[in-house]
């Protein structure tokens, strides 16, 4: 019995290694090769840090990744507000509450159904493709994304300190932002680093609703391709990768705490 035991931990070791060795060689062999003096697929030579250079160097580059981060700023500050706006909203008792279950569906709902909505709706208003466009398209997915967390958070609020601060005499603007925004800030961070890597990174919203005048990062790493996959593009994926591992592990670690400072 205890050698079926020892073997099947073993194997179970072994199953969950191969996963992981399946899903992160690609990533180490892209980091590897971003230090690589010869562009790839060229082996490997010397270790050398041009790419990085370049990638420094590359002015439509960072005029891509600039326009990313503006989309993603906004994006993620758009869908915050209209966030804390819904949960106000349903602190004082409105019927909004009961349609708060709407947004879930963003977290179900192919993202291509909803780059093709979202382009018919513009289509169809005559909005002018570009980066106003691209914002309201990452607010929509934000918001998918922002509600779920932090009404689950504010379900889990002990409404008696409302309750208190109201019997106390504040108003109810007051009592939201001095007991219920301090008990959501943890999701409220969160869902914001969620909705920031989801919006920085996102291509197929930024694919169909970019138009012609407007190239986020993910747009210019399509085009680059195109010709070939450059070292500056290995160079570029570690950065980010970097990056969105710092984010993730800041977004998992607020996601455990009920205090932040």
């Amino acid at each position: 019995m205890k050698k079926r035991r020892s073997l099947l931990n073993s194997l179970h070791v072994a199953w969950i290694g191969g996963m992981f060795l399946f899903l992160y060689l690609p990533l180490s062999v892209l980091i590897t090769f971003s230090f690589n003096s010869e562009s790839y697929p060229s082996p490997w030579k010397s270790f050398s840090l041009k790419w990085y250079h370049e990638l420094y160097q590359s002015i439509y580059l960072w005029n891509a990744f600039k326009t990313s981060l503006i989309i993603a700023l906004s994006a993620t500050t758009i869908s915050i507000l209209i966030g804390i706006c819904l949960i106000f909203y349903a602190s004082q008792g409105g019927r909004i509450s009961k349609f708060l279950t709407l947004f879930y569906g963003n977290m179900v709902i192919p993202e291509t159904v909803i780059a093709i909505g979202l382009l018919s709706f513009f289509v169809f208003s005559t909005i002018k493709l570009g980066l106003t466009t691209l914002i309201i398209a990452h607010s929509v997915l934000g918001i998918g994304f922002v509600i779920p967390i932090t009404y689950l958070r504010y379900q889990e609020m002990d409404q008696n300190l409302t309750e208190a601060s109201l019997t106390l005499g504040a108003t109810p603007l007051q009592t939201f932002f001095k007991i219920t925004i301090p008990f959501l800030r943890p999701s409220l961070i969160a869902s914001a680093l969620l909705v920031f890597i989801l919006s920085f990174d996102d291509f197929i919203l930024s694919y169909f609703c970019a138009g012609s005048t407007t190239q986020t990062l993910s747009l210019y790493i399509l085009s680059s391709i195109r010709s070939g996959i450059s070292p500056v593009l290995n160079a570029l994926a570690t950065v980010l990768l970097l990056l969105s591992i710092t984010l993730a592990l800041l977004f998992f670690s607020i996601r455990k705490r009920t205090r932040i400072f």
